[in-house]
């Protein structure tokens, strides 16, 4: 399946590109998990037959979750976590239809927004999460629908044997191709959200001044670098594959990407400064058969040693801050919430893209093709 990062890709396209998958889903939700959902009611603890339904989108980020989350949560409540890996198109069916097959929501903070908007996801009762209230979560990460469960970032990768032991340290020194010559890779429109962000910041835009974005800023700063960037990625793949061949010297990349060619010995280095963080939430859709188990699951992931135990696992970071407590110092150095590293990036403003991500894509096409 694949990893939850390219769910991303359905924000680009906005709600028009769910339409297309509403006949599939159509008998999606028809066919049921397998097994009885039948609820026992009560909310409080203990064991339990109830079977959860939890959708996330599967993969190395699915496993994590297995081991860390929903293994150990049937181990202690007695409540068995089936998976389903849809997508948002015949996730939102499936509501509209008033037939949802799942119980909880795994997805994006923007996926989250847009299913607010259709009227697709309960508000949370955030008193029926105990964990949540001295969690320490961000303000961005708490929405009425959504409270932020995981944090993944967009960072500069570059080759450590490229720039004669000079080692790039901000966007500007990305930008600047005669102190660190060589070719680029940006993200391409497939891929997900233009990095304006970082077109902004290399031409000094300080980080709590990056939004509402200067669209025609960013574009200027984009026009300075455009002759050296190489290729325009669109896959998660691929900006290990042109670091390592040596077609470019430096790339956007999604943190994580280059753990494995890393630890092979290939001479790749993130720098984490200016560093773009997104979200992965929980939430419960209207209509959830289990609501009692719902809440109990995203309370159990909301501790901290459940965030810990789940980022040991895979990089993404957690959002609750007494996860690092509990992380190796090796694993909390390379995780984008790292006391650390939360001074040097920002969040990405979901509601900000939400309303503009349409017209910066227009032009992001025109841009790229002229």
């Amino acid at each position: 399946m694949k990893d939850s990062r390219i769910d991303r890709r359905l924000f680009l396209r906005g709600i028009g590109g769910a339409t297309a998958g509403i006949a599939a889903a159509t008998t999606l939700s028809a066919c049921g998990t397998g097994t009885s959902r039948s609820v026992a009611g009560g909310g409080g603890g203990g064991k339990s037959s109830k079977t959860l339904v939890v959708r996330d989108s599967g993969g190395t980020y699915g496993d994590a979750n297995q081991k860390a989350v929903y293994d150990a949560f049937t181990k202690e409540t007695g409540i068995r976590v089936e998976v389903v890996n849809i997508q948002y198109a015949q996730m939102l069916a499936q509501v509209q239809q008033g037939r949802p097959q799942f119980d909880v929501i795994d997805d994006s903070m923007a996926d989250f927004l847009r299913f607010k908007k259709a009227g697709a996801t309960q508000d949370l009762d955030y008193d029926r999460l105990k964990n949540f209230k001295n969690a320490g979560i961000a303000k961005t990460l708490v929405t009425s629908n959504a409270v932020g469960k995981n944090y993944w970032a967009s960072v500069m990768a570059y080759r450590t044997d490229a720039f004669g032991g000079k080692k790039p340290s901000s966007w500007a020194d990305f930008w600047d191709t005669k102190a660190f010559s060589g070719d680029r890779a940006l993200q391409g429109l497939d891929a997900d959200l233009p990095e304006l962000e970082f077109a902004l910041l290399a031409d000094g835009v300080p980080l709590d001044k990056l939004y509402p974005l200067d669209v025609d800023r960013a574009f200027k700063s984009l026009d300075n670098i455009k002759g050296h960037v190489k290729k325009f990625w669109d896959t998660g793949a691929l900006p290990g594959v042109l670091l390592g061949r040596k077609e470019v010297v430096a790339s956007s990349v999604w943190h994580g990407r280059l753990d494995a060619l890393i630890k092979q010995g290939s001479p790749l280095a993130y720098q984490w400064n200016g560093a773009r963080r997104q979200s992965n939430a929980l939430g419960i859709p209207k209509g959830a058969a289990n609501l009692d188990a719902a809440y109990q699951l995203i309370d159990f992931a909301l501790r901290p040693d459940v965030q810990a135990a789940y980022a040991e696992l895979y990089p993404m970071a957690p959002s609750v801050p007494a996860a690092y407590k509990k992380l190796s110092p090796t694993v909390a150095a390379n995780l984008g919430s790292s006391p650390e590293h939360l001074k040097t990036g920002f969040d990405l403003d979901v509601q900000w893209w939400d309303q503009n991500q349409e017209a910066v894509a227009k032009r992001w096409q025109e841009w790229t093709h002229a």
